[in-house]
């Protein structure tokens, strides 16, 4: 084989090296691994914007009232307008847990282009507490998690404290498809990259972070035109020099149902931010797409100059990839209803494919029913 006809099974022995690291590398992360020690239990406040409310969001919140933590806590629930849906379920959850530290704040008018970053900002001045907890609305949490949470910030060279997030319901087949993307791809592709160099960023579903460490980097409100709030969080810390940790301890993401198209969007607008957050680790991610090189080089076996053996490679491949994301699937989720099936794998990688080509032809993202323009620094506007 000459060397022009030997680059389609290079590049297919490639990603497939480069999913075995992915592989390994989350093999070594000690995943659902809980504390033996939770004397530590410093107070903590509790952020949790919210906009609109489902069928999900009632357990989810419910969530954060029950928690196995001794030590004080405060609830700040933010939203922007006073007749939002989800106020008289926070009042109710309120009242049904009398006694606890816990507050609905209407934050009124929007500060920037991140809604989000504009609650965080209102709440910011609200805050009592050394140690401050971001979380979606969608998240929902095991009793344990505070204390697991909070448990490597005895290090006072740590700053902020995140953790994996899981899709826990996919009740469509596009669901499906992303939770491969996030339940067997993401967490481990996170791992890969931090096998390489230390955390420099943040998974924004649950973020524990030191009041003083966001001062240092003008608090909430230099992040309200970001699209990649979380990102640039944990970037920010990291370029002061702060550590950021990750606890083993999943968390789970509670949406209601989506069509292909919602997850479409939703994909894209998470490419075209990785893209502008680290364009080069983004672009050649395309060399770790391990159906489609494997797939690239079938074809190519059918054109002279190729043996025999490439098709058997190419197959081995693509076979190698699957079991290895159904593995991780399974370990990041247990319960077997949530493992999708098999040919989605395959499925998934073509289609990022198309995402990865689609984040270089455009800047335009669609978030919460606004389009808008996303900058090459992450900022955005919104589209008139």
């Amino acid at each position: 084989m000459n060397f022009p006809n030997a680059i389609p099974a290079a590049l297919a022995l490639l990603s497939l090296a480069l999913a075995l690291w992915q592989w390994l590398a989350a093999r070594r992360f000690p995943l659902h691994q809980r504390i033996t020690d939770p004397s530590f239990v410093p107070a903590i406040t509790l952020l949790k914007p919210l906009k609109g409310v489902d069928a999900t969001t009632a357990a989810s919140l419910h969530s954060w009232f029950h928690q196995d933590y001794a030590g004080p806590t405060q609830i700040l629930f933010g939203v922007a307008d006073a007749n939002d849906p989800v106020c008289p379920m926070v009042r109710e959850l309120i009242e049904t847990n009398p006694g606890r530290d816990a507050q609905l704040v209407v934050c009124g008018k929007p500060l920037g282009t991140n809604g989000k970053i504009s609650t965080l900002t209102q709440l910011e001045r609200l805050v009592k507490h050394e140690f401050i907890l971001i979380s979606d609305a969608d998240v929902r949490v095991p009793p344990d998690f505070l204390v697991n949470a909070v448990a490597p910030l005895r290090d006072n060279r740590i700053a902020l404290v995140n953790c994996f997030y899981r899709l826990a319901n996919p009740a469509t087949s596009a669901m499906r498809w992303e939770a491969i993307a996030v339940n067997a791809d993401f967490w481990s592709q996170v791992l890969q990259a931090i096998s390489l160099k230390p955390l420099d960023f943040a998974l924004g579903a649950a973020m524990l972070i030191r009041r003083r460490a966001l001062a240092e980097i003008g608090g909430f409100n230099s992040l309200v035109n970001c699209l990649a709030d979380d990102y640039q969080l944990g970037h920010r810390l990291a370029e002061k020099g702060h550590r950021l940790a990750l606890c083993p301890v999943v968390v789970e993401c509670w949406d209601a149902p989506m069509n292909w198209r919602d997850v479409w969007q939703h994909q894209l607008r998470w490419a075209r931010t990785i893209r502008v957050c680290r364009p080069l680790p983004y672009f050649l991610s395309i060399l770790a797409n391990a159906t489609f090189w494997p797939l690239f080089l079938l074809v190519a076996s059918f054109f002279p100059g190729h043996t025999l053996c490439d098709p058997l490679t190419a197959a081995a491949c693509l076979v190698i990839r699957i079991a290895l994301a159904q593995n991780l699937q399974r370990r990041f989720s247990p319960e077997r209803d949530l493992v999708s099936p098999w040919w989605l794998v395959p499925v998934k990688d073509l289609l990022q494919v198309v995402l990865w080509l689609g984040a270089f032809l455009g800047r335009t993202v669609e978030w919460r029913g606004q389009r808008m323009k996303l900058h090459r620094d992450g900022t955005l506007i919104a589209e008139r």
